[in-house]
């Protein structure tokens, strides 16, 4: 069974704040590319087709990239970053 994934306060203010739904942000974890963070943090990064504007400015695709702690119980993200290309 899987790990509940939890937001932490810090990453649904950030997650609202560039772009990135919950759901995104769940699919990256699950799918995503994992590198090595400080403090023993992980930042896993997935690339979702966009195809639209953000911010002005048309984009082809949006990474997400949740940082997250893995507990023995729950994942825990710590923050979200989104980039746009």
């Amino acid at each position: 069974m899987p790990k509940r994934i939890r937001l932490s306060k810090h990453a649904h203010e950030q997650a609202d704040e560039r772009g990135a739904t919950q759901a995104e942000i769940r699919e990256a974890i699950r799918k995503g590319s994992r590198e090595a963070a400080k403090n023993g943090r992980e930042i896993c990064r997935y690339n979702f087709v966009f195809n639209r504007r953000w911010q002005g400015k048309h984009y082809r695709i949006k990474q997400v990239a949740p940082a997250i702690k893995e507990e023995a119980n729950e994942t825990i993200v710590i923050t979200v970053y989104t980039f746009y290309f």
